[in-house]
């Protein structure tokens, strides 16, 4: 079977619009959570989040684009365009049909969806809608713009399954490239989840954390006083590549996609199996694809929401499969980041990828006291990144419905 590598990476959030920024603020700990400007907050429990406010998509892509297109859908191209840059691929050396992309969501055009409602309605409900009103909602439709952006041919599709897309578009394009059916495929996820709708209805559900007074320090993965998480939203973007094609060409080559599964926890539409059984069973499998041991493990970027379930449920899961690796260390940068919903896996692979490369392990803010449910023995980090060889880390994601994405990455 073919191996896979990662030869290009891009990102947009609000942590930083470029990998460079983003990793910076990563390790230094630097969260940007703050009061919501996109619409008024006010009646809202949770009046904050990780929103994106330096961007200006005009800089980056053309009237036409932004005209036709959701803010997940230009936050995916722009990161898009920055992994492909980063890569150097040329596909006019190549087969258009040998380039695919496959790309995860959460949501979807959810924003679009929200405004158009709303001028639907303030016009007395008479059925004027926008030409662009389906393809912007769509949820796959950044896949489908990327394609045709950059004129790549092959495989084409998009993964729904909540808060695990990312991660399970980036397992789907490596197996295709495994498979033989591409060299290259542009993988990762996109979310534009701050607007009224998703607030509210997050709020309803009691997911958020509403720590009004103190964004910057709500999301506390593991910590007794955490509440919930925090919202965020952006686009990670990586390029796969066959491993012969990449060093045939001369790529610089980040890390080895080593394996990679997916399990289901058939439990709660929301919740997580108490005792983590999917995600366990989802890590061993992860390992045995990759042809890895639990001790080859140094590093978990862990899935950890911040939520009061799911963050014992997966500590659970990880003390059963990696009990005996005294030298595993686990962060959870969504306490950065926040919850980008279905771009967290993409923006978390970039974070584990760029752990191996640089040697770092960042940390977990704002965690104070460990919830004493979770289980004893867990290396943590907390506060402050630490300096650590990584040679392989394991992403876990986990989305509403059961789903369980994990990929793990290896030194090359």
């Amino acid at each position: 079977m073919k191996r896979v590598v990662v030869t290009g990476l891009g990102v947009v959030s609000a942590v930083g619009n470029d990998v460079a920024g983003f990793w910076n603020n990563i390790v230094e700990g630097n969260s940007p959570a703050k009061a919501i400007t996109r619409f008024n907050p006010e009646k809202f429990k949770t009046q904050f989040a990780t929103q994106i406010i330096d961007l200006d998509p005009k800089l980056y892509l053309d009237r036409n684009d932004i005209k036709r297109s959701d803010l997940y859908t230009q936050y995916a191209l722009i990161a898009a365009k920055q992994a492909i840059d980063d890569s150097g691929f040329d596909i006019n050396t190549m087969s258009p049909f040998d380039v695919g992309v496959i790309f995860g969501t959460a949501q979807g055009g959810m924003e679009t969806f929200e405004q158009q409602y709303k001028e639907y309605a303030a016009s007395g409900f008479e059925p004027h809608f926008n030409p662009f009103f389906i393809p912007k909602t769509l949820v796959n439709m950044a896949s489908g713009v990327i394609s045709i952006k950059f004129g790549l041919m092959g495989v084409n599709f998009s993964t729904a399954s909540a808060c695990a897309s990312a991660n399970t578009a980036i397992m789907d394009a490596a197996n295709y490239i495994r498979w033989g059916q591409a060299k290259i495929i542009i993988t990762g996820g996109s979310d534009a989840p701050i607007s009224e709708a998703s607030i509210g209805g997050y709020n309803s559900l009691k997911a958020l954390s509403t720590r009004n007074d103190a964004p910057t320090k709500a999301s506390r993965p593991f910590d007794v006083e955490r509440d919930g998480f925090v919202m965020g939203e952006g686009a990670g973007v990586l390029v796969l590549e066959e491993y012969e094609h990449a060093k045939a060409r001369g790529a610089h080559i980040y890390a080895e996609v080593a394996g990679s599964a997916m399990t289901s926890d058939a439990y709660h539409i929301t919740a997580t199996h108490p005792e983590g059984k999917g995600a366990i069973e989802g890590m061993k499998r992860a390992l045995h694809d990759a042809g890895l041991n639990a001790a080859d493990i140094d590093y978990v970027n862990a899935h950890a929401t911040s939520t009061p379930v799911g963050d014992i449920s997966e500590s659970k899961a990880i003390k059963a499969v990696f009990e005996d690796n005294a030298d595993l260390h686990i962060s959870a940068t969504k306490s950065i980041t926040g919850h980008l919903l279905g771009a967290a896996g993409a923006v978390e692979a970039i974070v584990a990828i760029k752990a191996i490369t640089e040697g770092i392990v960042p940390p977990t803010i704002n965690t104070e006291t460990i919830d004493p449910e979770i289980p004893k023995g867990l290396n943590i980090v907390i506060k402050e990144a630490i300096n650590k060889k990584i040679n392989a880390a394991l992403s876990n994601t986990f989305g509403f419905g059961g789903h369980n994405g994990i990929v793990i990455f290896k030194k090359i």
